[in-house]
């Protein structure tokens, strides 16, 4: 992944009614936009040609939190895609069924990890060592600093829910759950 906020694979307003493009556009052009544009304005001589990961690897301070946020943003963008939702298939279901116990028991964890952030962050389901696990983030805090490989992830900053939820964050997580979550991309990323 380039330093670079990513290419959109639908339109602003196709994950409507889940998100609405209102939320969508503000999140996109203004939030994740201006992450980069701070990102691009601390970025050194040669380094906006290193990959994205390896730029939040190494930085620390206001560079490491705006190339994080672009990071996980951008990974957020293909957590979810129109239609989404249902249940996974083929080795994610697997997987997911045993380190979870049951797709549902995956969605009781996720559920809990979203309401139980306190404040803003992240909450990801993640590869760690062969197991799958859901873990919560604060801030830009991203699994790529340390060992576990992440799947997918939720923003639950209240910019990603407030327009359409207030401060409903359990509604947002439910929706995003039932609506927007993109099962193919996480089997993909386990895959790879």
């Amino acid at each position: 992944m380039k330093v670079e906020v990513i290419e959109l694979p639908y339109a602003q307003d196709a994950l409507a009614p889940a998100m609405s493009e209102k939320t969508f556009s503000f999140h996109y052009e203004k939030h994740h936009k201006g992450y980069m544009k701070k990102l691009e304005a601390a970025l050194e001589a040669g380094e906006a040609d290193k990959p994205l990961e390896e730029v939040v690897k190494a930085a620390s301070g206001g560079k490491f939190n705006n190339a994080a946020q672009v990071y996980n943003h951008n990974f957020f963008w293909t957590s979810m895609k129109p239609g989404g939702g249902g249940d996974p298939s083929g080795d994610l279901k697997d997987a997911i069924d045993r380190d979870f116990g049951s797709v549902d028991k995956f969605r009781e964890a996720w559920k809990a990890s979203g309401a139980g952030q306190f404040g803003s962050g992240w909450v990801w389901l993640v590869n760690d060592g062969g197991k799958l696990a859901v873990t919560s983030t604060s801030n830009a805090e991203t699994p790529i600093t340390g060992s576990a490989k992440p799947l997918l992830t939720m923003d639950v900053w209240e910019h990603a829910y407030y327009l359409d939820h207030q401060n409903a964050r359990g509604t947002y997580i439910d929706v995003w759950l039932e609506k927007l979550i993109n099962w193919d991309f996480a089997a993909a990323n386990l895959a790879g």
